[in-house]
């Protein structure tokens, strides 16, 4: 399913064969052969008056039809798009493009410029971007693929920890409400009943993962093969009979920039997938054991699901305000913002993967990490002294102060 999120559009596109035909009628004569035939889309200039025009449209076979007035030249919002449907946003920044490009030249054209000079002069920079070894080699990489990397991995977890948390606090109201916590701490400790109920649910989390890794990376490498042999060859088509070498070179050069599986394969190149996958798996438990443990203490402490709403906000403060950081983290991934924000044990696991396909020291990862398992022995701490009291706690409705006087209980 995860392969067919992105497989199936780009096939779909690859096979796309519908082309629209769009009639054009040109009351300035300015445009005569201006407008190119592209993939998809078909341009037939008419001599017909409007009126006649729009009458027999429904009954064309055209999807279009453009009017383009006498004066355009001082009037450039006369253009007119007629359709029976709405007009894609594609084919309306087609053909605004065109008609625009052409009044600035005729524009330039009156005020003696030469519009060719202009042409010879434009000049499209397109910088290869790299990523310098310690060695001096060198790799090719993609910034933009990079930050689609980081944010999906920050995106994840940040599901994930809800996901699994809430899970946690559902099943600790649920076993409370029953009154099957009873049964239980007769032959177990608190402490043991809380931390086998996080460890358990914590354990399905890494199952599914390792199984969508597995499944992802098998079939992906298949499916990304066979979509990047597919468009290469339907964009080599385009390669006109008889281009010179410098034509067809320049073609190469556009295709493979337009693969989008180049993409992909460049930030494979510059990025450790082993140590990705790791590092994803170690934040993933150590952001779940963090907050589930809090979600515990919280399930622990009221009878319904309505009570807990009170006492979920504060803890998942810490995990929205994760989330916001992480953009920030995309952007800037070095700097201190960035770096205290996935240092801070409650806001690591989050902005740590963010910021992990561009690169990190391994002290700030070593760092990160113990951190993040002080912050969790800590938090379990305290969940457990919270735990112990609030399981057997019934018919009184509980607040911040009263919760906060378990944690001092002895015994």
């Amino acid at each position: 399913m995860i392969t067919a999120i992105y497989a199936i559009p780009a096939l779909l596109f690859l096979n796309n064969t519908n082309t629209k035909t769009v009639e054009v009628i040109d009351e300035s004569g300015l445009f005569t052969n201006k407008f190119k035939d592209e993939k998809g889309v078909s341009f037939k200039f008419s001599r017909q008056p409007l009126e006649k025009a729009k009458k027999e449209f429904l009954n064309s076979k055209f999807d279009a039809l453009v009017y383009i007035p006498g004066n355009i030249v001082d009037d450039a919002k006369g253009v007119r798009i007629f359709a029976e449907k709405n007009v894609n946003l594609s084919l309306q920044g087609n053909i605004e493009g065109t008609i625009q490009s052409e009044l600035r030249n005729i524009k330039l054209t009156r005020a003696g410029i030469d519009v060719k000079v202009i042409e010879d002069n434009k000049i499209d920079v397109s910088a290869n971007t790299f990523s310098l070894s310690e060695d001096g080699g060198e790799k090719s990489s993609s910034a933009g693929g990079t930050m689609i990397l980081g944010a999906v991995l920050g995106f994840i977890l940040y599901i994930t920890v809800f996901l699994y948390g809430s899970q946690v606090m559902n099943g600790v109201i649920e076993e409370k409400s029953n009154r099957i916590i009873e049964l239980m701490i007769s032959s177990v400790k608190p402490y043991q009943l809380m931390m086998g109920k996080i460890v358990g649910i914590g354990m399905v989390g890494m199952t599914q993962f390792l199984l969508w890794i597995v499944l992802t990376f098998s079939i992906s490498t298949v499916t990304s093969g066979v979509i990047a042999s597919r468009f290469e060859n339907q964009l080599k088509k385009e390669i006109k009979i008889g281009a010179t070498k410098e034509e067809i070179k320049k073609t190469e050069t556009e295709i493979k920039s337009q693969n989008p599986m180049a993409i992909v394969d460049k930030v494979f190149a510059t990025t450790s997938i082993p140590k990705l996958i790791l590092c994803f798996l170690f934040f993933y438990l150590g952001g779940y054991l963090l907050y589930s443990s809090l979600f515990a203490a919280v399930g622990s402490a009221v009878e319904n699901s309505t009570e807990a709403q009170q006492f979920m906000f504060p803890v998942t403060i810490p995990i929205i305000i994760s989330f916001f950081l992480a953009q920030y983290s995309i952007q800037e991934p070095d700097s201190q913002t960035a770096f205290w924000a996935s240092i801070i044990p409650f806001t690591s696991p989050i902005n740590m993967m963010v910021r992990l396909p561009f690169g990190v020291p391994a002290w700030e990862l070593l760092l990160s990490m113990v951190l993040l398992v002080l912050g969790f022995m800590g938090t379990t701490w305290l969940a457990g002294r919270i735990y112990r009291i609030g399981i057997l706690m019934y018919g009184k409705k509980m607040t911040w102060k009263e919760v906060s006087k378990w944690v001092f209980y002895k015994g």
